[in-house]
């Protein structure tokens, strides 16, 4: 029988925080990296100033780290997101159903067979997700539609979505927190999929990126200071530091990623090579941290939720 994937949530804990400081001074390799990154997060928390950014990838919420997340913005660890179309893909897939452990290894010709979609060591039940997705999404945006929204930014798209989401996922917790949700790439999933085939239907129905490139342009250029905890790559880690180029650079910059930057990709671009493009301040509290965010970010979030001043 399957095992069902299951969210990591976090509590405050004095042992994960010392821990970590023992990697602080322990020197060595990652480690010291990941006690850096655990650090300079705090301290982007502890910044009144600051408006902390987060980015990451569809493939993490697929994986329990979605809970680490929730726990962020339900914690006031997050000020804005920036993701990627997929993140919308699962957390209401696993907002309807269950994604399961898997392997690596595993034949896909038979994953296929016995009606699943394999995402790493994850398996991706078919019903769960584009059937799933389809059904619920086509008669939500006709509603919408016929309730006068006819042009939505993603923002507004993400905020509307957390009425479908479950107690604990993301887009839900998002919207009962009031954290903005940005998609740059929203047709690239299957959300953005059943929008395209809605969008067939009703030709008069938009989504408006521009109008997100606008509130991410003025959040920007409102904030004092500014710090983002960039994990992985790609569109959504571009859209944070893109921005950020045009008011001086980032404050803070944390970025976790298991890429590499000999291929001039900028999902394994560290963090220094933003400070040549303006991206990041010369003199920002910033480290680069390679490795698996399934396994760094909750020890650093941990850290951050444990070691941070008490909100007001």
């Amino acid at each position: 029988m399957l095992e069902k994937v299951r969210d990591i949530h976090l509590q405050p804990s004095k042992e994960v925080a010392s821990l970590v400081d023992q990697m602080r001074g322990a020197g060595g390799f990652m480690g010291r990296h990941l006690a850096e990154a655990a650090q300079i997060y705090t301290e982007m928390l502890d910044d009144r100033l600051c408006t902390k950014f987060l980015s990451f990838p569809a493939a993490l919420v697929a994986t329990g780290t979605r809970g680490v997340i929730v726990d962020m913005i339900r914690e006031g660890m997050v000020d804005v997101i920036v993701t990627a179309s997929g993140t919308l893909d699962h957390d209401l897939a696993r907002s309807w159903g269950s994604y399961y452990h898997g392997s690596f290894d595993l034949d896909d010709v038979k994953v296929k067979k016995e009606g699943y979609h394999r995402l790493g060591n994850v398996l991706v039940p078919l019903e769960t997700y584009g059937p799933a997705i389809e059904k619920r999404l086509q008669p939500w945006l006709e509603g919408k539609y016929q309730s006068g929204e006819k042009s939505m930014t993603t923002e507004r798209l993400c905020f509307e979505l957390g009425e479908l989401g479950a107690k604990d996922s993301i887009l839900r917790t998002a919207r009962e927190k009031k954290v903005p949700i940005f998609v740059p790439g929203p047709m690239d999933g299957a959300v953005g999929s059943q929008i395209w085939l809605f969008a067939n239907r009703r030709s008069d129905f938009r989504v408006d990126v521009i109008g997100d490139e606008k509130r991410l342009a003025d959040i920007t250029f409102d904030s004092k200071k500014s710090g983002a905890l960039a994990i992985g790559g790609g569109i959504s880690k571009h859209h944070v530091i893109w921005w950020s180029q045009f008011k001086g650079g980032l404050d803070y910059a944390c970025y976790i990623t298991t890429a590499t930057e000999y291929d001039g990709s900028l999902s394994g671009a560290q963090v220094k090579e933003a400070v040549s493009w303006g991206k990041v301040r010369p003199k920002a509290r910033k480290t680069t941290l390679i490795a698996d965010a399934t396994v760094a970010l909750p020890l650093v979030a941990c850290y951050a939720m444990t070691n941070r001043k008490p909100r007001p």
